[in-house]
Formats: structure tokens, C-alpha cells, sequence
């Protein structure tokens, strides 16, 4: 049965390593639901965080496939993790001086904030789960969107032995920045 899995890898901050994970993705014909790559604390390293709808036999493939690239330090599936995932979007709503209390007061109930306000628009902005996105496009829908965009989404462990500290260990183990496959 495949559900969806949340991997997160730290990978050397180099031109052509997302190109080489996504053309891993494409080749095995594994669909990548959401997608984020950021910088992180340490220079040289970036994070990516995707998820992958997949059962558990494939989610244990993807992370070997994952090891055996040259830029990927570390990664992990961190679907069982206690962890905190965010996603943000930015959300244009036609809306008029009539109206803009009401939009107004749907984004409190939301803890969306207002970024910008216009005399016929304006853009909210929301992180959390997908869920309360998708809570807020439902009830912003009678207004009239007329834009949005979601970010991938980005997660993180809980407690001290996350990800981040996996993959400093490995990167120091290795000594050269690249971890191998445990």
C-alpha cells in the first residue's frame, strides 16, 4: 500500500546535484509529490526535503538510490519521525472595500497574514499543514482567486538526533564532505 513518504537529505551545494536527484526520480518512475531545497546553517551543504508517494519497499529503494549519488551527504525518510512539516502559499483574492472585512476576518480565523493590500486584491499568506491550505483556498474560493502559489514543503525532526546531526556526523566521518552508504 503506498502512502506518502517524507525524505530529507543534506547534499553539497553544487550546480547539477538537484538535476542528478531528479533524473534518479524520472528514471525509476517515482513521482515527487512536493519538492524544497534551501540553504542551511553550514556552508556548502543545502537540504531537500520531498515527499514521494510510495510503499515501504520503494521508500527503501529511493534512499539507497539517494546514497549512491556523489553530492548526498546524508538521507533519511523521516515518515515515521516525530518531526514538524510546514508548507507556505501566497494566496491573490479578488476582493473589494466591501468585502475586505470578511476576507480579513477568514485570514484571522486561519492565522493567515495579509501581506498586501489593494484597491481590488489582496495577498494572504499562510504556512502550516496541507490541510489548513487547503481550508483556507475553500473558503476563499466565493471571492475569487485570481493567483496563488504553494511552496514544497519543508520538515524537520524533533529532539537533538535529527537529520542535521546525522549528517554533520557523516560529513565528518568521511572527512571530504561525502558520506557513503551505511
Amino acid at each position: 500500500m503506498t502512502s506518502l513518504h517524507t525524505f530529507v537529505a543534506y547534499v553539497e551545494d553544487q550546480p547539477g546535484v538537484l538535476n542528478r536527484i531528479a533524473s534518479l526520480f524520472r528514471r525509476r518512475g517515482y513521482n515527487i509529490v512536493s519538492l524544497n531545497v534551501g540553504r542551511t546553517h553550514r556552508p556548502g551543504v543545502s537540504r531537500m526535503t520531498f515527499a514521494v508517494q510510495a510503499d515501504a519497499d520503494m521508500a527503501q529503494r529511493i534512499e539507497a538510490n539517494l546514497y549512491k549519488l556523489v553530492n548526498v551527504l546524508s538521507v533519511e525518510d523521516i515518515t515515521e519521525e516525530a518531526s514538524v512539516a510546514r508548507d507556505l502559499a501566497l494566496i491573490k483574492v479578488g476582493v473589494g472595500v466591501e468585502q475586505r472585512a470578511e476576507v480579513l476576518q477568514l485570514c484571522s480565523v486561519f492565522r493567515a497574514r495579509v501581506v498586501d493590500i489593494g484597491p481590488h486584491a489582496l495577498i494572504a499568506e499562510i504556512t502550516g499543514s496541507q490541510e489548513k491550505i487547503d481550508g483556507l483556498i475553500r473558503v476563499m474560493q466565493p471571492f475569487g482567486i485570481l493567483e496563488m502559489v504553494q511552496s514544497g514543503m519543508i520538515a524537520m525532526t524533533r529532539g537533538v538526533e535529527g537529520t542535521a546531526a546525522k549528517a554533520a556526523r557523516l560529513s565528518t566521518e568521511n572527512g571530504n564532505g561525502s558520506a557513503t552508504a551505511a
